[in-house]
């Protein structure tokens, strides 16, 4: 892929040439990257987007010379300010790491040590740098933690991750990253599981830091409106070769090849789903005539109040909601970390019991049901977490999981329960060779399509999907989403959609709640919510949507 023309007589920091990476394994060397060429010029901010798989990730670890022990660059070059770094002793490498190139890493809690202070680990940086002495540095700790935005950073100094929120544990891997003032920083998928708006406020401090340090930024990422809000250019990579590169505007509002129209078109961006077919929009959206509604669910009221220890006060986990979800159709829940939807949807699974309020599934009060009635719930309300990775038994085999739920109720004979998890494969469009594999076989994909062939096992009536495709990327979650709704339509399912993510609900709601601090604050269909919000939060939620102002030709 040829490179871009950079203005005459800028010079690039980072110049990557023809660039492959290998990894040996049993079965002789794995072809990970292949012929890469990238430069990054100073101060400049250029994304690697793609699906997992496609070497993105390696290209960048390639770079720090971070790669796995049984991974190596075999052909090409890499050179930082004019240095070579491919074939560089460790010793040299270990200097230029964190030095001249920094690095936030995706998943703080993995990235910071559990038995360390948040303090001390900046200070290992600090001190092996020599940018502070043994007198200066609690002082240059608190102030490189203040400076990445973390408030009363001296008392935060003192803490241990597992007491920091996610937010703010990404802004200590991005105060260690920066800690040195390198000259480049690759972000390795640095706010994936964070909420819209602590993403936006973590990529707003992120970008002030590096604007101030006058550091390039090599950010890599599967979200492809966020690469257009904060890149200027942005690189494509599909299965380990860059595909397109350049402006990030006009890759995105003009995609030239297959594989980044593929991957434009399955964005979920509200702007892209404002461009999708009639066909895949939600029904509240499309129904060309007013029908009687008949819920499925009501819940009215509801209040969840929990013990805290040391307090005379409560803790209102969730304020007075009260919704309704019609049959056949999706209702949303959205909203930041702690705003009580998940404790709202475990609720009405009769996971944990409410305070105050009712919950009616068919006009029958949830919180009373006992005995065979309890049954009988619980073979219509069925569940599909966030995380297929943990959601799945590794011990088992798919065939077990998908059956274990017809051989709890006893349906049907052992003939008849085979012949059932053969049909739900196909419905979830699964080969019949999966039956002897187990999870670890499969991809974040696949096994999300067995989560919800489990969930479909017993026909249930309504699906509560917590957070089902925040895991994945753009291309797989598209492909979930869309397998959701035509599921919907094939088998009249009602769903409860739990997210975060206000461009998913885009695409799948017809109805959403919107929860702050556990209280609805709005509730609406998908159409006003999102061309007529009415909350300030709301608009905030909105606002924070990155590339929700693109104009994406899909």
């Amino acid at each position: 892929m040829p490179l871009e023309t950079r203005p005459a007589g800028s010079t690039p920091l980072l110049t990557v040439r023809d660039m492959a990476v290998d990894f040996q394994t049993i079965d002789g060397p794995v072809h990970a990257v292949e012929g890469v060429d990238l430069e990054i010029g100073a101060g400049e901010t250029v994304a690697i987007v793609g699906e997992s798989g496609s070497g993105k990730s390696t290209t960048a670890m390639a770079v720090i010379g971070l790669l796995p022990g049984n991974g190596k660059v075999v052909r090409g070059s890499i050179q930082l300010e004019g240095r070579e770094l491919v074939g560089a002793p460790e010793s040299q490498m270990r200097r230029i790491r964190g030095g001249s190139i920094g690095l936030v890493p995706q998943d703080p809690m993995s990235n910071l040590n559990p038995v360390s202070k948040i303090g001390t680990q900046v200070a290992e940086t600090l001190l092996a740098h020599g940018l502070a002495t043994s007198k200066d540095v609690d002082r240059k700790v608190v102030e490189t933690l203040a400076a990445a935005g973390l408030p009363n950073a001296e008392e935060r100094a003192k803490q241990y991750p597992h007491e920091f929120s996610g937010g703010m544990r990404q802004r200590a891997l991005i105060a260690i990253g920066l800690a040195c003032n390198p000259r480049l920083l690759i972000a390795d998928e640095p706010t994936s599981a964070l909420d819209v708006t602590v993403q936006k406020t973590i990529l707003d401090q992120l970008g002030r830091m590096t604007d101030d340090l006058g550091t390039s930024v090599l950010l890599i990422t599967h979200d492809l409106g966020l690469a257009a809000d904060r890149a200027a250019r942005v690189v494509v990579m599909h299965r380990g070769r860059i595909v397109e590169q350049g402006p990030a505007r006009q890759i995105l509002e003009d995609p030239q090849h297959p594989y980044t129209q593929s991957l434009v078109k399955a964005a979920p961006s509200v702007a892209a789903a404002r461009l999708r077919p009639e066909a895949f929009r939600p029904a509240a959206e499309t129904a060309a005539e007013a029908k009687p509604v008949d819920n499925i669910v009501e819940v009215e009221s509801l209040t969840k109040l929990y013990k805290v220890r040391g307090s005379k006060e409560d803790f209102a986990a969730v304020k007075d909601v009260s919704f309704a979800i019609p049959r056949g159709e999706t209702v949303a829940i959205v909203g930041e970390s702690g705003s009580g939807k998940t404790t709202t949807a475990r609720m009405l699974l009769k996971v944990i019991e409410p305070t105050e309020g009712a919950i009616r599934y068919e006009g029958q009060d949830v919180a009373a049901l006992k005995g065979r009635d309890l049954r009988d719930f619980r073979q219509k309300v069925q569940p599909i977490f966030q995380d297929p990775y943990s959601s799945l038994n590794p011990m088992f085999t798919i065939e077990r999981i998908v059956s274990e739920p017809l051989d709890f109720y006893k349906r049907g004979s052992s003939k008849d329960r085979a012949a059932r998890v053969r049909k739900l494969l196909d419905d979830v469009a699964l080969p019949h060779s999966m039956l002897r594999r187990y999870p670890s076989e499969l991809s974040g994909g696949q096994r999300q399509r067995v989560a919800i062939a489990r969930a479909l096992a017993l026909q249930p009536e309504l699906i509560v999907c917590d957070e089902p495709v925040s895991a994945l990327d753009v291309l797989v979650q598209d492909q979930i989403l869309t397998l959701l709704r035509d599921l919907q339509s094939e088998y009249g399912l009602s769903y409860l959609f739990i997210s975060h993510d206000l461009a998913v609900v885009r695409l799948i709601s017809d109805y959403v709640c919107v929860m702050k601090d556990g209280a609805l604050v709005e509730a609406a269909s998908s159409e006003e919510i999102f061309t007529n919000p009415r909350d300030p939060y709301t608009r905030k939620l909105l606002a924070s949507i990155p590339g929700n102002e693109l104009d994406i030709a899909v």
